[in-house]
């Protein structure tokens, strides 16, 4: 039995080191040292041997095991320490290999644009202010001068969710909001950016979605040179101080009088071409006095205070000051379009 042994442990150790991977390594130690294993099954005959005999051979086998485990063990942990350098050699970076380029992310133009508009005013004294999208008839429409079956509420194709409720039509609500919060208090000198919503159809200059930004002042003794003064400096600083600016009059419910503001062609220098239609000028916002009514109704003196309001675009201007001809771009998500602004 010694001698079997002896040849069981030569013959484990000489599988040990041809072994390659862990799973063989797993698979031969159940083989020999496992509860069926080879070595086990000698054990069990030592039982058959004489009582005096038993110590010795029961020494001798634990021996082996033990000449067994130790191999087993020193080739785990080569393998394991093999399997590692192969990883790290495969895994290595070269430090000193170029970067790669990641496409970086800019500033939609609308976005820009609105920042820009909002430098210019912030710069004049204004104070930006928010409202919500979705809003009540009394706030689009009645605190602006256009009660229930008012003609001009047609020039307004509405969203409405209920009979009271809507999706804004412009950001004026944002200005009825904020005078009805001063409860009657003044300076109000306020911009109001943001989306507002007409049942249009979509083409290269119209969408049922688009963005605004109203501006209004409150004061005692605001007038229309004021206005005047406050957009022409916005002009100026917008699209250059060379651009001339033209006012004529027009009508919109909340103020009186009311006025278009126009500002010459970038493209002809006012002289005249297809851009401009041959006038030589571009629309680009509608003014105008607040009217007493509005005033009044949002918890104003309408004998003590005055104040002007405007409304603009943001798609109008930025198509103005880019030479953009199609509002449609601002909403495609097209890359091409969108990298021509990625300094803005």
């Amino acid at each position: 039995m010694r001698e079997r042994l002896l040849a069981l442990k030569d013959k484990a150790l000489e599988a040990v080191q041809r072994i390659s991977t862990t799973k063989e390594l797993s698979d031969l130690s159940v083989k020999y040292l496992g509860k069926k294993g080879d070595l086990t099954q000698l054990m069990r005959q030592i039982g058959k041997l004489a009582p005096e005999e038993r110590p010795a051979m029961g020494q001798h086998v634990n021996d082996v095991r033990r000449a067994m485990e130790q191999a087993f063990a020193t080739r785990e942990a080569e393998l394991k320490e093999r399997a590692l350098a192969e990883q790290l050699a495969k895994e290595e970076i070269d430090v000193t290999l170029p970067g790669r380029a990641f496409d970086l992310g800019s500033i939609h133009p609308l976005t820009g644009i609105i920042e820009q508009i909002e430098d210019i005013f912030i710069g004049m004294g204004f104070e930006v202010a928010d409202g919500p999208l979705v809003e009540w008839d009394y706030y689009n429409f009645e605190a602006m001068n256009m009660p229930k079956h008012h003609p001009a509420r047609d020039m307004q194709d509405t969203f409405y969710i209920t009979e009271d409720i809507l999706l804004r039509t412009h950001t004026s609500a944002v200005q009825a909001r904020v005078m009805e919060s001063r409860k009657g208090e003044v300076p109000v000198k306020i911009i109001c950016p943001g989306f507002v919503f007409r049942r249009d159809d979509d083409d290269a200059t119209h969408s049922h979605m688009f963005t605004q930004i109203e501006g209004l002042v409150v004061d005692e003794g605001v007038s229309m040179s004021h206005l005047n003064g406050v957009l022409e400096t916005f002009v100026h600083k917008m699209y250059g101080e060379e651009r001339r600016v033209r006012f004529r009059p027009s009508f919109f419910s909340f103020v009186e009088p009311g006025t278009e503001v126009d500002v010459s062609c970038a493209n002809c220098g006012g002289e005249g071409c297809r851009i401009c239609k041959h006038t030589g000028w571009l629309e680009i916002l509608g003014a105008g006095m607040v009217h007493p009514r509005v005033l009044e109704m949002c918890g104003y003196d309408a004998e003590k205070y005055t104040g002007f309001a405007f409304g603009m675009g943001i798609e109008r201007v930025a198509m103005l000051k880019y030479g953009i001809d199609n509002i449609r771009d601002y909403f495609n998500s097209d890359l091409r379009f969108l990298r021509q602004f990625s300094t803005l």
